[in-house]
């Protein structure tokens, strides 16, 4: 019977070519659209999920005043340990801030490199991280002082292929250099995690750790990545309503001191990476947003794959009729001939596989490249069940109703050249064409709507000069205390504008701040000001517009307690902008109650991305002891590779140890849209696909309503009808189902849109003509697609179309 089966579906194949292509065709690509996105998919689901007992692993944050933080100050983990019989171990995890980069040193292989994604951790953090070992037992690797866990591509670019195991690495930051231990090698291959580490430093060391120690206070500070380990049967809830009384009772007093109101909440560790955008995150975490975008597009294009299948099958029904009268007429039974048709359905489905499979493999690369990840089409063991499982939902799916659609028909009335279904067919045919093309257009709706957001963002004024701005990163001892010189001999190079230097730069992470309130006002009024600790010349430097008053001071003994505030931070404290030089904002530090008087006040500027309205900005003196972690400078020509070159000669002329280093501005601050961009790129390219699908089906029933239709042709054409009355008569019957698509699809893809646009603060208005251009676009190519046939069926000579057979 199978044999039987095969055979029939197989002389259909060779027997309708046209239709077999647009349904194979449609199905490999649709499908191989779907396992790609399952690839993503799978993966970004993956994060954090190898951790032993991870249902049991908690992150502990900050909420003050609304804002959610990701951090803790230093003494609420022991805290916690002390205090909780249901805490089994506790760890911090210290993201130093304005400290992106470290320099490790091999003095004896003669080999240093900068390396991001370094990070302080308490001796502890192994016990409840369940890190995959290459050398050495993790678990105890960071009891001794100044040890450290390195992963196994830094170890291989430090040490080569010998076991780096109690090997020497020295490690300079800006506050100094301190040899450590090796003690471990993670794979960080397979780590997928949103602590995107390549070295982990013990706590307990001479640099970092001393300053770590004297943190005490449960208010100031808020930069301890806390995660704990509850024990099995601790009720996670239950817990975290406890924690308001205990971080009360523990850091009231310093909370009161500060003249701030804070509480603590739990962030389960496997939801971080998808379900956590908070301020002061490890890194950027993926996001359960774009995990429903991208699914819902792999089973709208899916389903127009399948659509196209049905549509096709159940318009060619006439030509399967009388074979299904037959075999009914000598005993074939409904069940039987439905068995038939789906085998037939998941035969092509298979034959699409092996097509998908192919197109997978093809194309993996490039997907890996728009999405910065390493996928593979087998990367688990579970894609041998998951990949021909789409393959049989798809297959069912697609021949579903066909099946029970052919199988229904009456014997005796099919024999006579009658289907008494075909109405019903033909308004369920044209229903599914609207769907399809409902689903074409909300997504070249996105599409416009993304193009217009993204082009907003790369112009949008954001207030100051981002172009022509380089950052040199002073991420070692040495470029941190040769700065000026550094800077006197750079102001030399002709193309040299300016030159600044401070502790951070718009676009990246700002973590320094403080709460300040205004004279004549209580503590109670607390504004949150973030703020740059920055030399003269900043504001010039980068382009801020002073408003009133004046820059910070280049004489080294002034402005120690000065401050240049933005308009917002001016407006929030309650002064007016334009009377606001020489008042004085308050702060408690360390029990006591300290001033800075506002200097300057600067025009409102986008320091963050365009998903944040701007907030409070202050800039203040860099005092003596503080280090500068990044150096600013402004040039005047777009020949980059020649003053790169005189940059990198100066640079390594007054730091021969430190590696030169550089970055652009405009590009630094692009960063904060990757996520959108890839996003849209990938969009784009669905879009594209999902369209050529739909108008392969299209396309499809454009012929066979032609070959239909042919002697009806040859008539009109002998009676007068011209070439062009007869194209639109083939076309306007699909045009209407594109138009009633329109209707359907853009309100949808309006709703939609909307609700992305609401992570912007600054996002375009949904104009008229977006509507328009999209329908617009959706109805062109839906002529385009049917006019070719109708076109071809128009000219067709009528004595060859009326001939009898």
């Amino acid at each position: 019977m199978l044999k039987n089966y095969f055979k029939i579906a197989l002389r259909n194949l060779v027997k309708n070519k046209v239709y077999s292509f647009i349904n194979i065709g449609g199905l490999a690509v649709g499908m191989a659209i779907c396992l790609l996105i399952n690839l993503y998919i799978f993966d970004e689901l993956s994060y954090d999920k190898q951790f032993e007992n991870v249902e049991q692993l908690y992150r502990v944050g900050t909420l003050a005043k609304d804002e959610k933080w990701t951090s803790v100050s230093a003494p609420v983990a022991q805290g916690l340990k002390k205090d909780f019989a249901e805490v089994e171990q506790v760890a911090r995890f210290l993201k130093f801030p304005n400290m992106d980069k470290m320099l490790l040193k091999n003095t004896k292989l003669n080999k240093q490199f900068y390396e991001d994604n370094g990070y302080y951790v308490d001796d502890t953090f192994f016990e409840i991280f369940s890190y995959q070992s290459k050398y050495g037992s993790l678990k105890n690797a960071l009891t001794e002082p100044n040890s450290i866990v390195i992963s196994e591509n830094v170890a291989s670019k430090m040490f080569g292929n010998e076991n780096p195991l109690n090997k020497t690495i020295s490690v300079e930051i800006p506050y100094g250099k301190t040899d450590f231990i090796v003690k471990g090698i993670f794979d960080e291959n397979q780590q997928k995690s949103h602590i995107n580490a390549h070295f982990f430093l013990s706590m307990e060391n001479n640099d970092i750790g001393q300053w770590a120690k004297s943190q005490t206070s449960w208010s100031n500070n808020s930069i301890f990545h806390t995660y704990l380990k509850l024990k099995k049967g601790a009720d996670a809830v239950k817990f975290e309503a406890k924690l308001d009384d205990f971080f009360q009772r523990n850091g009231g007093a310093d909370l009161k001191a500060a003249g701030v109101s804070k509480s603590l909440f739990l962030q389960p560790v496997k939801d971080i990476y998808l379900k956590s955008s908070f301020g002061n995150e490890i890194a950027a975490n993926g996001s359960m947003t774009y995990i429903y975008i991208f699914g819902s597009i792999a089973v709208f294009l899916l389903l127009i794959a399948c659509i196209n299948f049905m549509n096709l099958s159940t318009a060619r029904a006439e030509k399967r009729a009388k074979e299904v009268g037959i075999r009914k007429a000598i005993g074939a039974v409904k069940s039987g001939l439905v068995a038939q048709f789906l085998s037939e359905s998941l035969i092509m489905c298979l034959i699409s596989l092996c097509f998908a499979l192919g197109l997978v493999k093809l194309f993996l690369p490039l997907f890996n490249q728009f999405t910065l990840k390493d996928l593979s089409l087998f990367q688990n063991s579970n894609s041998l069940l998951w990949i021909p499982g789409i393959a049989l939902i798809t297959g069912l799916l697609a021949g579903l109703y066909p099946s029970f659609y052919l199988a229904s028909f009456k014997p005796i009335e099919v024999l006579k050249g009658r289907l008494i279904n075909r109405i019903s067919a033909v308004a369920i045919r044209k229903g599914l064409v609207v769907f399809q093309f409902a689903i074409s257009i909300s997504l070249i709706f996105a599409v416009v709507i993304i193009w217009q957001q993204m082009n907003l963002v790369r112009n949008q004024d954001l207030g100051f000069n981002k172009n022509q701005q380089i950052i040199l990163p002073l991420q070692s001892t040495t470029s941190a205390n040769n700065v000026g010189v550094l800077k006197n001999e750079l102001l030399k190079i002709t193309d040299v504008k300016a030159i600044t230097s401070g502790t951070s730069y718009p676009g990246i992470q700002l973590i320094e701040d403080q709460m300040f309130y205004a004279e004549g006002k209580t503590q109670n009024e607390n504004v949150d000001i973030h703020y740059v600790r920055a030399n003269e010349d900043y504001s010039a430097t980068l382009g801020y517009k002073t408003l009133f008053g004046r820059e910070l001071s280049n004489n080294p003994q002034a402005d120690s307690s000065a401050i240049v505030l933005n308009e917002s931070a001016v407006k929030k404290l309650g002064f007016d902008v334009k009377n606001a030089i020489g008042k004085k904002i308050y702060y408690a530090w360390n029990n006591k109650v300290l001033s800075r008087e506002i200097v300057g006040v600067i025009k409102d500027f986008n320091y963050r991305s365009l998903h944040e309205a701007i907030s409070p900005f202050g800039l203040v003196k860099l005092n003596d002891g503080d280090q500068a972690s990044y150096l600013i400078a402004n040039v005047k020509t777009s020949n980059y590779k020649n003053i790169i070159g005189a940059f990198e000669i100066i640079w390594k002329h007054t730091n021969p140890e430190t590696p030169f280093e550089y970055t652009f501005l405009d590009q630094e601050f692009q960063r904060n849209y990757e996520k959108e961009e890839r996003t849209a790129g990938i969009i784009i390219y669905f879009t594209l696909i999902a369209i050529v699908i739909a108008c392969l089906g299209l396309f499809g029933l454009a012929t066979f309503t032609a070959e239909q239709r042919t002697k009806e042709i040859g008539i009109r054409k002998v009676l007068g009808a011209s070439v062009i009355s007869i194209t639109q008569l083939l076309s306007i019957d699909f045009l209407k189902l594109v138009f009633i698509a329109c209707l359907l699809a853009l309100p949808l893809g309006y709703w939609i849109m909307t609700k992305w646009l609401q992570d912007f603060a600054y996002k375009i208005d949904v104009s008229w003509w977006i509507f328009a251009l999209s329908g617009f676009v959706a109805i062109i190519i839906a002529l385009l697609t049917v006019s070719y046939q109708a076109i071809k069926a128009a000219l067709m000579n009528p004595v060859k179309s009326l001939k009898t057979e």
